[in-house]
């Protein structure tokens, strides 16, 4: 079967009102399911030439759609004889529906009249007919979200059943809202779970929280806020590399180290920039591309968050689980293994060196350390102690920090991170 969306297909159905919105929705649907692009990224042209309602009616459809996906196909398996393909126009068409019926509470009509027009010259009946099947059966969707297969039976392997459900309950619960705080000007309220920490109850728009606009704090989540913790206050000169978009640079800065800042991505450093300039803090920041670029001599310290499959993110970006396969996990971590290896040339002797990623796989977290600690005889663990971390957080038996999300479930969970300190001998 060939992709959802064809040629002619976005002319023949922007004309009805409510229409376009749901159009971007499809997609965003294919650009995560088939093209396997991040939501966020492809947002942009899906939603070219829409008003912010209908972008943001899109986006909330799409990510409805990605976050229950297993379940709302389970829902269209169910009432249909023969299965539709999982890239079919009817099925990505009644996933959009069904989403919006069960998870955004729109009246079943308008879930399903702003629908069919996707599907002009296609299984029209099909498409009603199931949904109407669906509807008047009342069905329901389970109390949470079931993860994608694939994932499921990986994590199960590596972290067991509690990990799941607990996963589970992460992916249908909107997070909560984590600052780092720079240490004067005004703070929102909220629950601080660590120094230089808050996280926020129900708050508007980000400009409009008490201290954004005189740079008091930034966003990042706790446990991201871990890497830049374990270096402690004012030592020195630090290379935070892969440092877009910031957050850890903003902590390094406010800490009274002397950083250098790197990553490969102009634009999104250009986040970081805004942020320094609006915090009052300084760093030197440089685009460039890791494996190619130096320090002219080495650091006190180098914070290496390196890129990963980002699966500990899937709170916020559920579509990383649909878009990672192990193909994926392989070459992320291959390119992790030279990365670390490059930056420990970059420590002095005595000099500390944090791995990070925000990647639940051990792939990219424990396996990797391994790896380098049996080829990199010159580090040791430096092991991090329960006092630096966040209540609520333990260190690993080793040392290591491993964020998991049964960690502070009742005050709003966490990322997945592994982060690990190490020392040059």
């Amino acid at each position: 079967m060939g992709p959802c969306l064809r040629r002619g297909d976005e002319d023949r159905v922007t004309e009805t009102t409510g229409v376009p919105a749901r159009l971007a929705a499809l997609k965003l649907l294919d650009a995560v399911l088939r093209q396997g692009l991040p939501l966020e990224a492809a947002l942009e042209r899906a939603g070219a030439g829409l008003a912010p309602r209908d972008r943001g009616l899109a986006h909330a459809i799409a990510a409805a759609v990605i976050r229950w996906l297993p379940d709302l196909d389970e829902l269209i398996d169910s009432a249909t004889r023969n299965r539709l393909a999982d890239d079919a126009k009817a099925r990505m068409a009644l996933r959009i529906a069904i989403a919006q019926a069960l998870v955004l509470k729109t009246p079943g009509h308008a879930a399903i009249s702003t629908v069919l027009p996707l599907v002009d010259g296609g299984p029209r009946k099909l498409v009603h007919g199931v949904f109407g099947t669906l509807m008047r059966k009342n069905v329901a969707l389970p109390d949470r979200p079931t993860l994608p297969y694939a994932t499921l039976y990986r994590w199960q392997k590596n972290w067991g059943d509690v990990m799941l459900a607990a996963a589970e309950h992460a992916i249908a619960d909107q997070p909560p809202m984590d600052i780092a705080l720079k240490g004067d000007g005004p703070v929102p309220e909220g629950v601080s779970l660590a120094p230089n920490h808050m996280r926020l109850g129900d708050h508007g728009p980000v400009t409009e929280i008490p201290g954004f606009a005189e740079g008091s704090w930034w966003v990042q989540d706790l446990a991201a806020q871990i890497p830049a913790r374990l270096l402690g206050l004012n030592g020195g000169h630090v290379l935070d590399l892969c440092a877009a978009p910031g957050g850890k640079t903003l902590q390094l800065a406010s800490a009274g180290w002397n950083v250098t800042a790197v990553d490969a991505s102009d634009s999104r450093l250009a986040r970081l920039r805004e942020n320094l300039e609006r915090t009052g803090l300084e760093a030197e920041v440089i685009t460039a591309d890791l494996l190619d670029w130096k320090p002219s001599a080495p650091a006190d310290a180098v914070l290496l968050d390196a890129p990963c499959s980002a699966t500990g993110i899937f709170r916020r970006h559920p579509d990383v689980l649909h878009r990672v396969r192990p193909k994926v996990i392989a070459e992320m971590a291959a390119v992790q293994a030279k990365l670390l290896a490059r930056a420990a040339r970059w420590v002095k002797p005595g000099g500390r060196l944090v791995y990070a990623t925000c990647s639940l796989e051990p792939e990219e977290g424990e396996d990797q350390l391994a790896a380098f600690l049996m080829a990199h005889g010159g580090f040791r663990l430096d092991p991090v102690r329960a006092d630096e971390l966040p209540a609520g957080v333990t260190p690993s038996a080793n040392g290591t920090v491993r964020t998991l999300p049964t960690m502070l479930a009742d005050q709003g969970r966490l990322d997945g991170f592994f982060v690990a300190r190490l020392v040059r001998v």
